[in-house]
């Protein structure tokens, strides 16, 4: 059962000023998602607010801009998912996860450490009339995944080891990133590269806009 009240009132009680709004992707309409008011205060948070926000990061409040281009990726190229049995590492807010459900897969995946972002990611399968697995832990996965998909974890050089991990679990690796600029992890190579934004809109530098697809396998 999906919540959207539920789901805002989590973000309010980080973000009082915060709140929801349904948002359908643009260039992407098959796509609707409950994101972060885009009129919501542009100015600095308070020191309790920062608090609150380093304790329960909102990444899911955000279709991010890898995010949207991966997902634009597979739905205009269905065949890369169709059938298979695929897994969303880091899903956030679901968006690249429902559009790999949109495609076609058999059956996908969604992980997350972080329960709002589970939670989001249910409240938007639902809008969006798909169903995800969702789960909390890559290592309680059981059974062969075809394809893995990620985007927009490679903010944080802890996490590299997992490039290694992906490879070692599933045929195929599709990651999409803007935040490594000089991206050299064989077996990965670029296979497309496309310009994109962030919803709402962060006002980013032109340099977190440029998005690269990576395929390992």
């Amino acid at each position: 059962m999906t919540d959207p009240a539920r789901l805002e009132r989590h973000l309010r009680q980080i973000l009082p000023a915060a709140g929801l709004e349904l948002t359908r992707l643009p260039g992407i309409p098959a796509i609707r998602l409950l994101l972060l008011n885009h009129d919501y205060p542009q100015g600095e948070l308070s020191a309790e607010e920062i608090r609150r926000v380093m304790d329960n990061p909102l990444y899911w409040v955000f279709c991010w801009a890898s995010g949207k281009v991966l997902a634009d990726f597979l739905l205009a190229e269905p065949g890369w998912v169709r059938a298979k049995r695929v897994l969303d590492f880091g899903c956030g807010s679901g968006v690249v996860a429902i559009a790999a459900a949109l495609a076609g897969a058999a059956e996908v995946i969604a992980c997350d450490i972080d329960p709002l972002a589970r939670e989001a990611t249910r409240v938007n399968a639902a809008l969006n009339d798909v169903e995800l697995t969702l789960v909390a832990d890559y290592d309680m996965v059981q059974g062969p995944i075809d394809l893995i998909i990620v985007a927009d974890v490679l903010y944080d050089r802890n996490n590299f080891p997992w490039l290694q991990r992906f490879v070692d679990r599933a045929e195929q690796v599709l990651i999409a990133d803007s935040r490594v600029k000089h991206f050299d992890h064989p077996p990965y190579r670029q296979i497309a590269r496309h310009h994109s934004s962030t919803l709402p809109d962060l006002d980013e530098s032109p340099e977190f806009r440029d998005v690269r697809i990576y395929l390992a396998g």
